[in-house]
């Protein structure tokens, strides 16, 4: 007589439920605390992934800069610091999923990172990857629900990049070495001097067995959750075996701004037809970003009519400028005479990378003489002064 066949669920099936059955609770939860108009996660998250010693740490200021951010950066291993914690993670172990996702999705609802904010530790297990999907999920439709609404402004799309620094083995080994024995030599002077603040030090930073088992498990567990997420979200691999000043410029290769990437799809719809700037110079990115999609979603048809007046009548005189990088043109164009106008045909040209300034001039111009009098009335000609500036052509001239 045959026995029943047994069936089991494939690994990742079960993987996804078990996110499932951590992640909905804690959303529950949220949403019963702080209302569900209220989950206001940040517009943009950087996820900053690297092997101990790649330069998290130290890099984290740059990626900020370069991003416009303004918020302090998530650390995971800082947020997750408990004593119980602290024991596991000295000893290379790794925190709870449902204990790390509840102090996160908590920390990503603080107002303080709106705008953007760097996320360094998350996600590490193949759990937290699949809850990731889900907060973005969340955020997206939360995005969707209230656009075109009187709250769109509150709920932004949602962008998500990862970033992984990556270092060999050894490398890594070296520089929690090095990190270590300078830390206990500072620790050293504090205690003597009775000046200053320690460093927080963990075993691995002192054991060169221990600091390489924490390499591998960042190999064998975070790195395979990170490059699962290739295909979801915009990836970086970044190249930190080098020096400072070498992997600066490995990232500011790879964090070219994209407007794709951040703009709501129907402003960038409505922008793509303008062409960009050789090089862009990001000034007040988060801000920029967020006054044009406030006139895509609350003054469409102005803000059409800008891009047009840009398109048709000032893109001819500027591409005539193209090698001196700089152009004047001055206009009557009763559009102008809207201030809305005005503040939206700056930022759209700062968008594509130009330096407008616009001066507005009146001139009079006589029109009447009374003979009697001798008085000379005049109009009043409004002319709206447009300088536009961006990086010309570098053709060799003699």
């Amino acid at each position: 007589m045959s026995q029943p066949q047994a069936h089991f669920a494939p690994i990742a099936d079960l993987e996804i439920k078990d996110a499932r059955i951590i992640f909905n609770p804690i959303w529950d939860d949220l949403e019963e605390q702080y209302g569900a108009e209220n989950l206001r996660f940040p517009k943009e998250i950087i996820l900053l992934g690297g092997a101990p010693g790649s330069g998290k740490g130290t890099n984290t200021v740059f990626i900020s800069q370069t991003r416009g951010l303004t918020s302090s950066p998530i650390v995971m291993s800082s947020l997750l610091n408990s004593p119980a914690m602290k024991a596991v993670k000295d000893v290379g172990g790794m925190i709870g999923d449902r204990e790390v996702l509840s102090a996160l999705l908590h920390e990503l609802l603080k107002p303080e990172h709106r705008d953007g904010v760097i996320l360094d530790g998350f996600p590490r297990t193949t759990v937290q990857v699949e809850c990731l999907k889900m907060i973005y999920e969340k955020m997206t439709r939360l995005w969707r629900e209230h656009y075109g609404t009187p709250l769109a402004g509150r709920f932004r799309q949602p962008v998500v990049q990862i970033i992984v620094l990556f270092v060999n083995e050894r490398e890594s080994i070296d520089r929690q070495l090095k990190r270590g024995r300078e830390a206990k030599a500072h620790n050293e002077e504090v205690l003597r001097t009775a000046h200053g603040e320690l460093l927080e030090t963990r075993p691995t930073d002192f054991d060169e067995r221990l600091a390489g088992h924490r390499y591998r498990v960042f190999k064998e567990q975070t790195w395979d959750a990170l490059l699962s997420l290739k295909d979801v979200f915009h990836y970086h691999l970044i190249n930190a075996q080098g020096a400072i000043a070498e992997v600066e410029q490995n990232i500011l290769k790879e964090l070219e701004y994209q407007s794709s990437l951040e703009l709501d799809p129907l402003t960038y719809n409505r922008l793509r037809t303008l062409p960009v700037a050789s090089d862009i110079i990001i000034h007040a990115r988060q801000e920029l970003v967020k006054r044009l999609d406030d006139y895509e979603l609350n003054t469409p048809e102005l803000f059409q009519r800008v891009v047009s007046f840009i398109e048709n009548t000032l893109m001819p005189v500027i591409k005539l400028h193209a090698i001196s990088g700089h152009a004047n043109i001055n206009s009557e164009e009763g559009l102008l005479n809207e201030p809305a106008a005005l503040g939206m045909l700056i930022d759209i040209f700062s968008e594509r990378g130009y330096h407008a300034v616009i001066d507005v001039h009146l001139i009079e111009i006589p029109e009447h003489i009374d003979l009697a009098s001798g008085k000379i009335s005049c109009r009043v000609k409004k002319v709206h002064r447009i300088n536009i500036r961006f990086k010309g052509s570098e053709i060799r001239r003699g």
